[in-house]
């Protein structure tokens, strides 16, 4: 027996101790029965020796032999069993809970447009960088971020001192042409006048060739002078209006009606020419600047509508027209831009990530209802009904949305069934009965 108990793994404490009293108590019943057996065989011999026991003893009433002696092990087995039944707990299972009332659907496989969803960013059709065309600092800085301008308006002044020094000088300039071709038209007059008179004189032979050679080469002269004054007055002119328009390179103006969306320059800054000082976009048309594979790009022409969705808009989609494709293809990237023209809408801004959809075909896919999307978090799942009609969350993975539906890329089979609008209840390991 102490071979038995040392072979069997070793109970708990509480066990133990029971182990113990049961063994203890089969040692006290296997020597209680010895001793019986001892006190039995010597009465034996005793009447042997005296013939009493001798005489009574015949071959039928010959004792049976003693097998008593696995009582113990015996008795100790079935106490162990029945420790070892009485302490093991039984549980029994306690019945979900039911909800009634709920919709159920059976997911089946449809078929969809198959569509080319190419990424892109939202730009502005046109957008111009204003930068400063001559040196000077910066006076005043009339619009933020923000601002609508008009056509024409002036956005930024620069110091204008020097222009504007420049621009008196021109005018002194041309004013001294001014004269200086009133005097050469005066004396011009004066030389042809003469020239006239002396023409008749020599003509009647009054004059001799001499003179009349040194005034018309007076004339000459005084023709010449005019029109060098002429031609100062011109210079002059020029450089009036090169000052002016210097002068007004101090003013930088909006080339078109639209908003500032960057102003990178403060007053106090001293600006060069190049140098970015706003940036103004037309934000009356945007284009969607989406970028294509190189093996997709034959799905794409020139003219075709393009369905945009924008990431900062969901549930609504624009109607697009791909209006230019960019012929050469990123090196790096192996793809093309794709600009598709959008219609014009207040909520566009320009730096939007949007998805251009390019149709491609049809396709199989599963979809399930967006009211059965429960989502946890950044998870989504919905509540998948078994066999037994209990319910249990299953998270699964989500496509684009078709119409009040959305697909389910990963995670749901045809013929499953899904709780149609759970809402805010909790259904996961309850029975779910559906609506009559």
């Amino acid at each position: 027996m102490n071979e038995w108990m040392s072979t069997q793994p070793q109970p708990s404490a509480a066990k133990a101790a029971l182990f113990g009293r049961l063994f203890r108590t089969a040692k006290a019943v296997r020597f209680h029965g010895d001793m019986s057996r001892t006190a039995k065989a010597a009465r034996f011999h005793d009447a042997a020796g005296t013939g009493e026991e001798a005489r009574s003893f015949s071959p039928a009433k010959k004792p049976l032999p003693i097998v008593r002696a696995s009582a113990p092990v015996a008795i100790l087995a079935a106490l162990l069993a029945l420790a070892a039944c009485g302490s093991e707990p039984h549980t029994v299972a306690a019945a979900p809970e039911v909800v009634r009332g709920m919709q159920l659907l059976t997911i089946q496989r449809t078929t969809i447009p198959d569509t080319l969803d190419a990424v892109g960013t939202l730009q502005a059709a046109q957008t111009s960088q204003l930068s400063s065309q001559i040196m000077g600092n910066i006076v005043e800085m009339r619009v933020k971020e923000g601002d609508r301008v008009r056509r024409g308006e002036v956005l930024a002044v620069l110091e204008d001192a020097q222009p504007q020094a420049a621009v008196q000088q021109a005018a002194a300039a041309e004013n001294a042409a001014q004269q200086e071709i009133v005097a050469a038209d005066s004396d011009y007059s004066l030389a042809e006048a003469t020239f006239k008179r002396y023409q008749d004189l020599y003509n009647k032979k009054s004059v001799s060739p001499q003179e009349f050679d040194e005034i018309k080469a007076r004339e000459q002269a005084a023709s010449a002078r005019r029109q060098l004054a002429r031609a100062g007055m011109a210079q002059a002119q020029a450089a009036r209006a090169q000052a002016q328009t210097t002068l007004g390179y101090t003013r930088v103006r909006a080339p078109f009606e639209g908003v500032v969306t960057e102003k990178r320059a403060d007053p106090g800054t001293l600006a060069s020419p190049g140098m970015p000082l706003l940036v103004v976009e037309d934000q009356r048309r945007f284009r969607l600047e989406a970028s294509v594979d190189e093996g997709e790009i034959r799905l794409v022409k020139v003219g075709q509508k393009v369905p945009v969705t924008l990431d900062s808009l969901p549930g609504v989609q624009f109607s697009g027209r791909a209006a230019q494709i960019v012929p050469a293809a990123d090196p790096a990237s192996r793809s093309f831009i794709v600009k598709v023209e959008l219609p014009a809408d207040a909520r566009l801004r320009s730096g939007l990530f949007g998805r251009a959809h390019i149709a491609r075909g049809q396709r199989q896919a599963i979809l399930v209802p967006q009211s059965a999307v429960v989502e946890r978090g950044q998870l989504q799942g919905v509540y998948v009904v078994g066999q037994d009609q209990v319910a249990s969350l299953r998270y699964i993975t989500l496509g684009q949305p078709v119409g009040e539906q959305v697909e389910a890329l990963s995670g749901l089979q045809g013929g499953e069934r899904v709780v149609a609008g759970p809402g805010d209840r909790e259904l996961g390991g309850k029975r779910v009965e559906a609506r009559n």
